[in-house]
C-alpha cells in the first residue's frame, strides 16, 4: 500500500481517486449489447453468455427441480448459519415500515402518504470469483417484506452452466419468483426489455463490476430505475493507538480480496498504528486463499497520515466511503461528523463482514463516492411513496382563492378555471 503522511489538501482528490475505468472506455460495449439484446432477446443472451461466460446454455430459466436438488446439496450448518443472518436481516428491515402519513393542513383539506411496492424487481447477483448468496438475502428480503409481487434474480452460470447451490437455496427460501442464468451485461439488458425467458421489471438492484454500473446506468435511459450505482467494492478506515492493527489489517484485507479494483484506505492519526498495519496485512495476505486478487487491489490502495481528528474527518467526508470503520477513542467526534458514507461500522468489535452477512444491516451500498447523495438499499428501496388528498367543499374555500391568484399570476388559466368554477357553484 502506498504510504502518504500529511498530503497536502490541493492533492486530496488525486490522492482518494478510485482504480477505475472511465465510463467511455465501457459504454460502447454496453450499448451494443443493449441493442442486441432489444433485438434479438433470449439469442443474443446466449450468445453473450457463451462469449463472457464460457458456457453454452439450452434453458437459461434455473427448474423448480434444480433448485431442490441444490438445497439439499447445502451443508446443514451453512443453512443455519444462512438461516441467523435471514432472521436479522428481516428483523432490520422489518423494522423499517411506516404507518400511513396523514394531516390536515388546512380545515377540510386532507393529504396523506402511502407506501406501495415496486410490482416488479431484479435482483443482480454476482458470481464469478465469488458467488455472492449473500446479496441474495440482502436484496430479496426486503422485496419480500415490501410486498413485490415480481421478484427475477439472475447470476451468471459457471463453466458446467449451473448457479452455485448457495444462491439457489438462498433464493428458495427467500421468495424468489424466477431465477435467470445469465449475468453482466446482457442480464441488466434482459430485465431492461425483457426476453422470451426474462421478465421485465421496473426497477434494478445489486452490485456488480464497472460493466453492470454502466449497464444498470444505461437501463434508466430506457424507463427502468436502479438502486444507484454500485461498482467495486470499497473501504475507508480510521484508526488511532486505541486501535488492534491485527483487527484493522484483517477488515483491509476482507474488502481487498473482493476484486482486483477493490480499493481500501487507512486514516491515521498514529505513524506507530499505521507501521504495524503495514506489518500486518503483509502477514496476513500471505495465507490468503485469494491471495493474488487481494494483492493487486492493495496496489490499488493507501496508508494515510494526518496530525489530527479534523483533519481526517474532512479527508474522509471527501473521500465519502462505502464502507467505514471507526476505531478510535473519540469515535463520537467521528459518527456524529460523517456526513458521506454507505455505510458505518464503530469499534474493534465491530467488522465490516459482520455487514456483509448478518448484523441486519444492508450491503448493497454506493460506492465511488455516490454515498454523497445515495442511501445503501433498504425497505424504502422496494416502495414508492404516493400522495393522497381530498378537499371539502370548506377546503376548496379555505385555499381556491390562493389558488386562483397562483394560477393567474403564472397565465395558467385553465387552472384558475379549474377552482373558479367551484366556487361559483358555492356561492351561487
Amino acid at each position: 500500500m502506498k504510504k502518504i503522511i500529511n498530503p497536502e489538501r490541493e492533492s486530496w482528490n488525486q490522492l482518494l481517486q478510485r482504480p477505475t475505468q472511465t465510463v467511455e472506455n465501457i459504454e460502447k460495449t454496453v450499448n451494443q449489447i443493449f441493442k442486441d439484446v432489444q433485438r434479438q432477446g433470449d439469442k443474443a443472451i446466449s450468445k453473450y453468455t457463451s462469449m463472457f461466460d464460457g458456457v453454452e446454455l439450452k434453458n437459461l430459466a434455473v427448474s423448480k427441480s434444480e433448485i431442490e436438488s441444490a438445497a439439499s446439496r447445502v451443508p446443514e450448518n451453512l443453512k443455519r448459519a444462512i438461516q441467523v443472518a435471514k432472521n436479522n436481516i428481516e428483523a432490520f428491515h422489518q423494522a423499517q415500515k411506516t404507518d400511513r402519513v396523514e394531516v390536515e393542513t388546512v380545515k377540510g383539506v386532507q393529504c396523506w402518504q402511502e407506501k406501495r411496492p415496486i410490482q416488479k424487481v431484479g435482483l443482480y447477483i454476482p458470481g464469478g470469483t465469488a458467488p455472492l448468496f449473500s446479496s441474495v438475502l440482502m436484496l430479496a428480503i426486503p422485496a419480500k417484506i415490501a410486498g413485490c409481487e415480481n421478484i427475477v434474480l439472475c447470476s451468471p452460470p459457471n463453466k458446467q452452466g449451473q448457479l452455485a447451490d448457495e444462491i439457489l437455496y438462498t433464493a428458495q427460501i427467500c421468495g424468489v419468483t424466477n431465477v435467470i442464468k445469465v449475468g453482466g451485461i446482457q442480464a441488466i439488458a434482459g430485465l431492461t426489455f425483457g426476453t422470451e425467458t426474462i421478465p421485465q421489471v421496473y426497477k434494478i438492484f445489486g452490485p456488480g463490476n464497472q460493466f453492470v454500473t454502466v449497464a444498470k446506468q444505461l437501463a434508466t435511459k430506457f424507463g427502468v430505475a436502479i438502486d444507484m450505482p454500485a461498482g467495486p467494492s470499497e473501504l475507508l478506515v480510521v484508526a488511532d493507538d486505541s486501535a488492534n492493527a491485527v483487527y484493522v489489517a484483517s477488515d483491509l484485507l476482507s474488502q481487498a480480496e473482493h476484486g482486483v479494483d477493490s480499493q481500501v484506505i487507512l486514516v491515521s492519526t498514529s505513524k506507530t498504528l499505521i507501521e504495524a498495519v503495514e506489518v500486518e496485512i503483509n502477514k496476513q495476505i500471505s495465507v490468503l486463499p485469494r491471495k493474488a486478487i487481494a494483492e493487486k487491489a492493495i496496489d490499488n490502495s493507501r496508508l494515510i497520515y494526518v496530525e489530527d481528528d479534523a483533519t481526517a474527518l474532512q479527508l474522509i467526508n471527501a473521500y465519502a466511503p462505502e464502507h467505514f470503520i471507526i476505531c478510535c477513542e473519540n469515535e463520537d467526534f467521528y459518527v456524529n461528523g460523517t456526513i458521506n458514507a454507505g455505510s458505518v461500522f464503530i469499534g474493534n468489535y465491530t467488522p465490516e463482514s459482520a455487514g456483509d452477512y448478518a448484523s441486519g444491516t444492508n450491503h448493497t451500498l454506493p460506492t465511488n463516492g455516490f454515498s454523497r447523495a445515495y442511501s445503501g438499499v433498504n425497505l424504502d428501496s422496494f416502495n414508492k411513496s404516493i400522495t393522497f388528498q381530498k378537499i371539502s367543499e370548506e377546503g376548496i374555500k379555505n385555499i381556491g382563492p390562493a389558488i386562483e391568484l397562483m394560477a393567474g399570476a403564472e397565465g395558467l388559466q385553465a387552472h384558475k378555471n379549474a377552482v373558479t368554477l367551484r366556487l361559483n357553484d358555492l356561492t351561487n
